[in-house]
């Protein structure tokens, strides 16, 4: 029988289990079926990232197929590093654990998507870790505003993430009734009223000729080009698109909404190429080993791209969005026909690109110019009047 050892890892500034045996096919095989496994080339081996439900699960895994597990480290805190900066906190009690997961199940059951999951269990956790050994009956309203502080000034959570921490207890909150929580004490800061972050065409074309690896590029031009968010792009599969009609299905999108947007004919060449090379099975971008492609993956190489093109701007995959809608309506388009290739679900959302565009406000003369050019007119030595 393979023994397998659980050990405490840290990897990619993130707290880790690293699951170690001796090498055998099958129990390879085996381990990689959990879901949440990952190997790592730099430490070789197998882990899961730290979390109390999760290593629980993978606990039982192993017991179930059959195989020894030995010699388990034990997590004495969960740290996680921030900025350059070391946060430990203590892994989760029994009573907190089981609370936990039953709150996960409490999102699968409301049907949020895995990005939100993820999102609001990861804040419940982090939560329920800061209050220690408090009983979760305990928990009030002093105790989220102790938190909400101190993950304000020491991860230094931008105001969005704020909003999140606020909207993620709320649900707890109605999740466990049982808890003290009186959300209506909670304070939910206004959101940020920021402009998005636009390219110019010139730097999109940039971006995608600095781009040498072929599916790299690949990327960067469908998240422009059909103006997609980086998850619709990851479940995009070979099925979603219609050439012929120039148009991709995009299923299950923001708020479980399916709708169809446009493909650049220019990139054509670039897919048939794409596609020959790799030859992905299912999804339009599969990883090597087949499956959906990384999001962090994505970031990495789009925040290389962007140097290697010397844009000086905070480009995201996000921002590739925001350049197509922008652009789309510099070009005349009605911006009711943008809402529906974007999938937004209010125009009022979709109205935020009218604060970008540049085609009305590229013909507003500032009434310096306006001033120079009268006085200029009325010199008499016909001599052009400048400022410098």
């Amino acid at each position: 029988m393979t023994s397998i050892t659980l050990e405490p890892l840290t990897h990619n500034s993130k707290s880790c289990v690293a699951i170690k045996f001796p090498y055998n096919f099958k129990t390879k095989e085996y381990i990689k079926t959990f879901n949440g496994v990952y190997w790592s080339k730099t430490h070789r081996t197998f882990y899961i990232y730290y979390d109390e439900v999760r290593l629980e699960d993978l606990k039982n895994h192993i017991t179930k197929g059959g195989l020894a597990l030995i010699n388990t480290g034990k997590n004495e805190t969960v740290p996680r590093y921030r900025k350059g900066a070391k946060i430990e906190l203590a892994p989760l009690n029994e009573e907190k654990t089981l609370v936990y997961r039953h709150f996960l199940k409490f999102l699968k059951g409301k049907r949020f998507s895995d990005s939100t999951i993820a999102s609001y269990g990861g804040f419940i956790l982090e939560f329920l870790r800061f209050t220690g050994q408090k009983p979760v009956n305990d928990l009030n309203e002093n105790d989220v505003r102790h938190y909400i502080e101190w993950a304000v000034s020491t991860l230094n959570y931008a105001i969005s993430t704020h909003r999140q921490i606020v909207s993620s207890i709320t649900h707890f909150a109605y999740f466990y009734p049982a808890c003290s929580i009186n959300t209506e004490k909670i304070y939910m800061p206004k959101k940020d009223k920021k402009l998005p972050v636009v390219l110019s065409i010139e730097e999109v074309l940039l971006l995608i000729q600095v781009t040498k690896n072929l599916k790299h590029r690949a990327i960067i031009a469908m998240l422009y080009g059909s103006g997609l968010r980086i998850g619709e792009l990851i479940e995009l599969k070979l099925s979603d698109f219609d050439f012929k009609r120039k148009q991709l299905y995009v299923k299950n999108g923001k708020g479980r909404k399916d709708r169809y947007t446009t493909i650049a004919e220019s990139l054509f060449p670039l897919l048939k190429n794409y596609h020959n090379t790799y030859k992905p099975k299912v999804y339009f971008i599969e990883n090597p080993k087949g499956g959906t492609y990384s999001a962090q993956s994505i970031r990495s190489f789009l925040k290389r791209s962007v140097e290697l093109a010397g844009i000086n701007k905070a480009v995201t995959p996000h921002s590739l969005r925001h350049s197509y809608a922008t652009h789309m309506l510099e070009q005349g388009i009605d911006i009711r026909y943008i809402q529906e290739l974007l999938g937004h679900s209010r125009p009022e959302t979709t109205m935020i690109y009218t604060h970008v565009t540049r085609k009305d406000l590229q013909e507003i003369k500032s009434p310096l110019d306006n001033v120079v050019k009268k006085l200029s007119l009325q010199d008499n030595n016909d001599k052009k009047l400048t400022i410098s």
